[in-house]
């Protein structure tokens, strides 16, 4: 057990028996009355995100969560296959695990992979990454008065919206947390 006061971001809380992943905290020392920590929770196996208040000092139990690289090998039916960068084990990781990181996912890419008892719980990629356009329709500009966009398919199978001057076979850097086009490469 620690206190509330040693939460940050990032840290994996164990409460009524689920992981919660904290994505934002903030210390609260109002005028009158206690301070408190005014958090934001995300379910590790649900993905449900909500808003707790702990008072501050309060006991809490953290996790204990191992995040590592990982390589990824290739998909084996519903699982992806990853291997440990340090001693070369490999692991399976469930797609629902992996999630819509699966959209940006190629061959001998890294990624970390948080584990906790063994099981994994997430999967983290780079903030950006460099995809090549399998397929895109010709852009026409047309009587717009601004820029549009056009969809275009990746070399993963995702597809995204990019610019209408943007051709087939171009690599772009694309936001693997939203899945929007950044710019060529």
């Amino acid at each position: 057990m620690a206190s509330s006061n040693d939460i940050k971001n990032g840290s994996v809380l164990k409460l009524e028996g689920q992981l919660w992943n904290t994505l934002g905290f903030q210390h609260v020392k109002p005028g009158k009355g206690g301070a408190f920590i005014r958090t934001k929770l995300k379910n590790i196996t649900s993905g449900k995100v909500v808003d707790k208040t702990f008072n501050a000092g309060a006991k809490v139990e953290f996790a204990t969560v191992d995040r590592s690289d990982y390589q990824y090998l290739y998909q084996d039916g519903d699982d992806f296959v990853f291997m440990d960068m340090r001693d070369y084990d490999q692991i399976m990781v469930p797609a629902s695990v992996v999630g819509d990181a699966a959209n940006f996912l190629l061959e001998s890419a890294t990624a970390t992979i948080a584990m906790h008892e063994g099981t994994p719980l997430y999967l983290e990629l780079p903030p950006s990454v460099e995809l090549q356009i399998t397929y895109t329709e010709p852009g026409v500009q047309g009587d717009r008065s601004k820029a549009g966009t056009k969809p275009a398919t990746l070399e993963t199978g995702a597809e995204i919206q990019v610019p209408l001057f943007v051709e087939q076979g171009t690599t772009v850097k694309v936001d693997t947390r939203g899945g929007e086009y950044l710019g060529r490469v």
